[in-house]
């Protein structure tokens, strides 16, 4: 069938008998599906003999194109799509898409263990193996910038990084002698 070869091929004469041994190749691409002889399935074999012969036979064989896996994961924070186990045909190309949760940033796509950085998509182009591809994800920070007057302090005090949906609390205290006055969040009073 197509995809391969069965070698020797056509009609071959063998004395009464004799034995004669054929070949099966699939072609770059494919694989064999199945080898039959007489009608009767003998399996994906790549070689046949004919032992004995005492009678005509016959011999044929299947081919299918190769298939490949490309396994797709990702940390929390975001997503890949397709994402698991994705089957590409031989010679197939297969594009994903990486996107981060809101709140989150891509951290890095590795492919095949090497790592790509932080792109939002990758194409494998003409698949010939298995393949993988991951994605890490990390929470955006911010920064609070925390500061007292004279007469007091803030507890934790300066630039402080905090993750995206996180909370932090923030202790106020007035040294002796002193009382708070007000406490401004992103310059209005609370």
């Amino acid at each position: 069938g197509t995809g391969g070869t069965i070698t020797p091929s056509g009609s071959i004469s063998v004395n009464h008998g004799a034995s004669r041994t054929f070949s099966i190749s699939a072609n770059t691409g494919y694989t064999i599906t199945d080898v039959t002889v007489d009608g009767v399935s003998v399996g994906a074999v790549s070689s046949y003999t004919f032992s004995n012969v005492t009678a005509n036979h016959t011999i044929s064989a299947t081919f299918t194109p190769s298939t490949y896996t490309i396994t797709a994961t990702a940390g929390t924070g975001g997503t890949i799509t397709p994402t698991g186990s994705v089957s590409v045909a031989h010679g197939g190309s297969q594009t994903f898409t990486i996107t981060p949760n809101a709140g989150y940033q891509i951290t890095n796509v590795t492919v095949d263990s090497v790592t790509q950085g932080p792109i939002t998509s990758y194409t494998f182009s003409n698949v010939t193996a298995n393949h993988t591809i991951s994605v890490t994800f990390t929470p955006n920070t911010y920064t609070i910038s925390a500061s007292a007057g004279t007469g007091g302090t803030i507890t934790p005090s300066g630039s402080i990084s905090v993750n995206h949906g996180a909370s932090r609390t923030f202790s106020i205290s007035a040294n002796t002698g002193y009382t708070i006055t007000d406490v401004t969040v992103d310059g209005v009073s609370v």
